[in-house]
């Protein structure tokens, strides 16, 4: 940088969520190449010239009854579909989702989200366009696929002997469907060879998949374990569509990092999670976007619009007993499930299942940065880490003021660029 501080943002005057807490008084945040460089009272103070002013080409953001905090990291997306369950997904030309992607990422930006772990669909093309910067929207870790079992969440063929995939089959999307350790094995280096940063399976069956239980197990603990094995070979994890208690302590003993949705978590299985540091990604919201979807008008497979109803309750109170047991909670949406861009609504849903105000924002900010994205500096308003943040148009100072949070965003910053 030069001496003027040309290029330079100052942030003064907001409450500050550094990504674990909230810090004293309202901090100066300087950002310089993409980066944040100073955090702290008067940090701004040698960007002004000898008369006390701001140097030419520092810009200043007055946040005075605002809240920043680090970028957002949804743990859990679909950016390749949007309200999924509806009968026309089938009707949708083959091209069209990779068209109504740009619009998804580019929402779920504005939301706040910063960063995102693709849990299924996008393949190495989407990555690439927002890498290269081709299509705005959250910086990608994806997962290409999901790797589960024949008849399992991940196979969509249904009785009629027709399919129905959430994400239209392409090349650049292989088949996850495998049996045995050696077919589970050969999957899982195909995502690889497809771009994956982390795999996905299914350890039970699921809401959206017309054909099973979300109670009932699915893959063998030797199919999980090769699957394991294969992604830390590749020096990467496994993350596990885990609902039903036995799958989900399967998926545990087998080796994942973390378990997605937790619906029908019990005691023995909390306790589990916390003997083997499995964090939990809840996804709240998702149940609830099914029902919205229906009613909405659209079509609805009646075995699946039924699951929905039947898990939110159970739902909400297996988290509940999870957050006071004290595991792991990171942010996750399972957004395309729902509509993009209100990713935000879960924080309000993980309040009411006894998260408090810190809790809540750290589970979207450093706990989702560390499960996601570890080998970068995400998730913190802290020296030296990258400048992904978020203004929100409130001081927050309890979980009352997450309510229409989504509604609150009112500027964000990726790499240091304002883009809302």
């Amino acid at each position: 940088m030069s001496q003027s501080g040309a290029g330079a943002i100052v942030i003064q005057g907001a409450r500050v969520f550094d990504g674990e807490a909230f810090l004293e008084g309202t901090p100066d945040v300087v950002i310089e190449g993409g980066v944040i460089t100073a955090v702290g009272a008067g940090a701004a103070s040698r960007l002004h010239t000898g008369s006390g002013t701001v140097a030419d080409g520092v810009e200043v953001v007055d946040a005075t009854g605002h809240t920043l905090t680090p970028g957002f990291i949804d743990a859990h997306v679909h950016l390749m579909v949007q309200n999924i369950g509806g009968l026309d997904t089938i009707l949708k030309p083959f091209s069209l989702p990779f068209y109504e992607s740009v619009g998804y990422m580019e929402r779920t930006l504005r939301a706040g989200i910063t960063t995102a772990r693709d849990a299924g669909g996008a393949d190495l093309g989407l990555k690439t366009a927002q890498a290269t910067g081709l299509v705005a929207g959250p910086r990608l870790r994806i997962s290409v696929n999901i790797i589960g079992q024949t008849g399992g969440h991940g196979d969509h063929m249904l009785p009629s002997g027709l399919e129905m995939p959430l994400f239209g089959p392409h090349p650049g999307i292989p088949s996850g469907v495998a049996d045995g350790p050696d077919e589970v094995r050969k999957a899982t280096r195909m995502m690889f060879r497809a771009g994956a940063d982390q795999i996905k399976i299914c350890t039970t069956g699921g809401v959206l998949s017309p054909t099973d239980d979300p109670r009932h197990s699915q893959m063998t603990l030797d199919e999980i374990r090769a699957v394991v094995a294969e992604a830390e070979a590749q020096e990467s994890y496994v993350l596990a569509h885990a609902q039903g208690a036995a799958g989900i302590r399967n998926a545990i003993l087998g080796g994942v990092r973390s378990i997605e949705h937790g619906i029908y978590l019990d005691d023995e299985t909390i306790q589990l999670m916390l003997d083997h540091d499995v964090a939990l990604v809840p996804t709240l919201v998702a149940p609830l976007s099914v029902l919205r979807t229906s009613e909405s008008g659209r079509t609805m497979n009646e075995r699946v619009l039924a699951k929905a109803v039947a898990v939110v309750e159970i739902h909400k109170a297996a988290i509940s007993r999870a957050v006071s047991a004290g595991v792991r909670v990171v942010f996750g949406t399972d957004t395309g499930v729902g509509t993009h861009g209100e990713n935000l609504a879960e924080f309000a849903l993980l309040a009411e299942c006894g998260m408090s105000l810190e809790g809540v924002l750290t589970a979207a900010t450093s706990a989702s940065a560390q499960l996601v994205a570890p080998d970068l500096k995400l998730g913190r308003v802290a020296q030296e880490h990258v400048a992904d943040l978020v203004l929100l148009d409130r001081e927050l100072t309890s979980t009352a003021d997450l309510t229409d949070i989504d509604q609150a965003v009112t500027a964000v910053f990726q790499d240091g660029a304002r883009v809302l």
